[in-house]
């Protein structure tokens, strides 16, 4: 069923079955999926957990306590941190369930009869997050850290399915009482995807949650999985935007969904503002406090276009009147770094001092390389709005075409924009009266449409 093409006559078939807030002394529930009106659920590449709000009305008379009817506020009580029960079916039958947990409680409006209550979730991870922190060494692979921080027991220990892409790279540190999500976006920035080519042409991942679980997860990695000839096959949804009137989505070609909305064509960003970031070229500064010695390096996207994995056929071409003609100065960003060779080797006394001159990190391959791969996914984003489809998830690739804008009577489609995105953000919309939507914030690093509609 998941599988299938969206039909537009699927709005209104959105299911909320179930809702129900456990009392945190165990002793009371409640399920109030009858008085939900609203429900938002949200996922991002750019968020350690997932989250939900809900917006549900109260009359007063919902729970029974000491013989007498009482809201749920009250009844319960809701105080925060009570464990919640979701679930939820899109009109493609796919099911959403999640176990949360209560947030904030914000009251809305109130009056004699009602009161209209919203209440904000979030992973039992993402409230255990500021109760542990991180107080040993961690020696090895940064993969091996990420999925060291969410399983131990004194940290995380969470019993989630985990996707955790291997990196090339190992980082030494000590935890320092840092926060689990923190030294995991901490990482993230340093670490090397282990795939063809990788190191020194590019860096950085992604650490983010879905319904499926905790994922960790490099931009070349997730372009990779769908590339033609990579083994993996794994399916992609494609997506059109015809402008059509037809609210059956009767006139959607074969293999594809329905497009309700569709924001064409937005490039995130002014010309200014990338090269404030250093999306195309970034320079940094490297020093050595023990022997002085002092290296710049600055190197350019152009050089590593060759070995990235790109959504698009290739990067944008800049204006070459602003080149610079002098070496090293073809940069817009300066970062600086001092090499910390010998910092926390690792094995016995002399295998310690044996490595006192190999460094721990190496920015010469990661620290522009991450800065200007992080930039380039969000260079172009455009959002778009279709009728809801729980299958998707933040971090997937979709594949989406648009009519190009033309004089001709017969349009062709959209071949610089059009294509793979990845899913930054995602937002499943339920109202009740309404049915359900999905809005979904693409973005990509590249220009130029390459790849077909259909899944692999």
């Amino acid at each position: 069923m998941a599988d299938q093409p969206l039909n537009v006559r699927q709005v209104r078939e959105v299911d909320i079955s179930e809702c129900i807030i456990i009392a945190n002394d165990q002793q009371k529930k409640k399920d109030i999926v009858d008085a939900i009106t609203d429900i938002y659920y949200y996922e991002s590449i750019l968020q350690e957990t997932l989250r939900v709000s809900a917006i549900y009305v109260d009359t007063g008379k919902s729970v029974e306590s000491g013989g007498v009817n009482k809201t749920i506020l009250e009844g319960l009580p809701v105080v925060g941190q009570e464990q919640t029960s979701l679930k939820m079916k899109d009109g493609n039958g796919v099911e959403l369930k999640v176990t949360l947990y209560v947030n904030k409680i914000t009251p809305m409006s109130q009056d004699t009869k009602k009161s209209l209550v919203g209440l904000d979730f979030v992973s039992k991870e993402g409230i255990l997050n500021y109760k542990v922190a991180l107080n040993t060494r961690f020696d090895g692979k940064i993969s091996d850290h990420i999925n060291k921080i969410l399983t131990d027991k004194k940290y995380l220990n969470t019993q989630k399915k985990l996707d955790i892409e291997e990196t090339e790279n190992t980082y030494n540190f000590i935890g320092n009482q840092r926060k689990p999500f923190y030294a995991c976006a901490w990482l993230a920035k340093k670490a090397i995807p282990k795939i063809p080519n990788a190191k020194g042409n590019t860096a950085g991942y992604f650490f983010y949650e879905t319904s499926d679980g905790f994922k960790f997860k490099s931009l070349d990695g997730l372009l990779s999985e769908n590339e033609p000839g990579s083994g993996n096959k794994k399916k992609y949804k494609s997506l059109i935007y015809n402008q059509t009137p037809d609210g059956g989505g009767g006139s959607v070609p074969a293999g594809y969904g329905k497009i309700l909305e569709h924001n064409v064509n937005d490039v995130s960003g002014t010309a200014e503002s990338k090269l404030q970031i250093g999306t195309y070229s970034a320079r940094t500064i490297l020093f050595d406090p023990f022997n002085c010695y002092y290296e710049v390096i600055a190197p350019n996207s152009k050089e590593f276009e060759k070995n990235l994995q790109l959504a698009g056929k290739e990067l944008p071409k800049l204006n070459p009147e602003f080149n610079q003609d002098e070496k090293n100065k073809d940069f817009s960003r300066t970062q600086y770094m001092l090499i910390d060779k010998g910092a926390l080797p690792t094995g016995d006394t002399s295998q310690q001092i044996s490595k006192s001159k190999e460094p721990n990190f190496d920015p010469k391959n990661i620290l522009n390389q991450s800065t200007m791969r992080y930039n380039q996914l969000f260079s172009t984003k455009t959002e778009i709005t279709i009728v809801a489809d729980f299958s998707l998830h933040a971090g997937d690739l979709i594949f989406i075409d648009s009519p190009e804008l033309s004089s001709e009577q017969t349009q062709g489609l959209n071949k610089q924009f059009g294509g793979f995105y990845i899913i930054a953000d995602l937002c499943h919309y339920i109202n009740k009266k309404n049915g359900g939507y999905s809005k979904l914030v693409l973005v990509r690093d590249s220009l130029g449409k390459k790849g077909s509609p259909t899944p692999l």
